[in-house]
């Protein structure tokens, strides 16, 4: 039997379940908070996930690779599921059913802390396999991450407020676009090479859910749909980008007129909602 890589393998599952531990307690003091308070309360779990992910992942990487550093894509995926988790867990009611809440978010932590684990110790391009994986758990948390901040937000799920005010919308679409932007350069970091373009590809990301969140808020799309089908939009747009990568300029100017376009749309629409 190897003693050093059996103790090598215990330290590994204490440090992740360390970190996912500190998430789970963050996430249920949390149901204590209102806004905007909540908000100071996301802003340092994001923060401490960001450093504690950091120091899982160079504790996992072998001593022939240190010289690399951590990729910054790497540190994004957990740190935004226990923000998710954060606002997602707001809808849950005091009592018991806190118990089984919690547990999800330790295991949904848990799980993205053991994929990028996992993918930081490849040193060869990643497999099909590995992409698909990344992106499906991308979009979990995507759609865990979009139910949290409507959750966090007064009246941002539209079945909970009646009536969404002017700078709780503003509050609204900027928090999507924050959780769009990072997943989205997570998502980007698997097609480019450059952080110049992961950076624009996650601008474009950003721009377009948020776009997209103040249509569906507009709407007034009731419970858990709308996140749902910011997701679905998440994912569409992430198509989209794929499709056109080979071709610069044309992407960049495509990206910029659908986006200007559907921007123009959806600012005129809430306009005339509030007129």
């Amino acid at each position: 039997m190897n003693t050093a890589r059996t103790i090598a393998a215990m330290d590994d599952r204490s440090a992740k379940d360390d970190l996912a531990l500190v998430a789970v307690t963050v996430v249920g003091l949390s149901r204590l908070l209102e806004p905007p308070a909540i908000w100071l309360v996301a802003a340092a779990l994001l923060g401490a996930m960001l450093l504690g992910t950091l120091q899982v992942l160079t504790d996992e990487v072998h001593p022939s690779q240190a010289w690399g550093g951590i990729p910054i894509e790497s540190l994004i995926l957990s740190s935004v599921a226990a923000v998710a988790c954060l606002g997602a867990i707001r809808l849950v009611p005091f009592g018991l059913l806190l118990v089984p809440a919690l547990a999800i978010t330790w295991l949904i932590v848990g799980r993205t802390l053991t994929l990028e684990v996992r993918l930081t110790r490849i040193t060869e391009r990643l497999t099909s396999d590995d992409r698909s994986a990344l992106l499906v758990t991308i979009l979990l948390v995507a759609f865990l991450a979009f139910t949290g901040v409507a959750a966090m937000v007064p009246g941002g799920l539209a079945q909970a407020g009646g009536a969404l005010g002017e700078s709780n919308l503003l509050v609204l679409a900027a928090g999507d676009a924050l959780v769009a932007g990072l997943l989205g350069y997570r998502a980007a970091s698997l097609r480019v090479t450059t952080v110049r373009d992961a950076l624009w590809s996650a601008l474009t990301y950003a721009t377009a859910i948020a776009i997209g969140a103040a249509a569906l808020r507009a709407m007034a799309i009731p419970a858990l749909i709308g996140p749902a089908l910011l997701t679905l939009a998440f994912y569409l747009w992430d198509a989209f980008i794929g499709t056109t990568r080979r071709r610069r300029d044309l992407r960049w100017i495509a990206q910029i007129v659908v986006l200007v376009g559907l921007g123009l749309i959806v600012a005129v629409w809430n306009l005339l909602l509030r007129g």
